[in-house]
């Protein structure tokens, strides 16, 4: 990760004793320095909380459309296309046809 263009602020951490070994322990491994592997970290804890928050909005959406629409997936469908689509990319068949929405309910 480069940060050379953009604007940092200083801050101060107090890390409990075992937490900062166990930090120097994984930078060490990773090839990074301390701040180098938190900054790491950190930024890749926001990309992970913003995905799950961008998760839960998709879902609630796909939630209120499904029951706008009464058109879904079945659950044992949505299996099998992804187990045929895990094979196809493995090359030992064909790509699945996309699924069509049923009505539920």
């Amino acid at each position: 990760m480069h940060t050379m263009n953009i604007a940092s602020k200083p801050t101060s951490l107090k890390l409990p004793a075992a937490l900062k070994t166990q930090l120097l322990e994984d930078a060490h491994r990773a090839g990074l320095s301390l701040h180098a592997f938190m900054v790491q970290t950190l930024a890749d804890s926001v990309r992970r909380t913003r995905l799950r928050e961008s998760l839960t909005r998709d879902s609630v959406a796909a939630l209120s459309d499904m029951k706008t629409s009464g058109l879904g997936y079945e659950l044992g469908s949505v299996r099998a296309y992804f187990s045929d689509l895990a094979s196809h990319r493995k090359g030992l068949q064909a790509k699945p046809k996309d699924l069509v929405p049923t009505h539920m309910g």
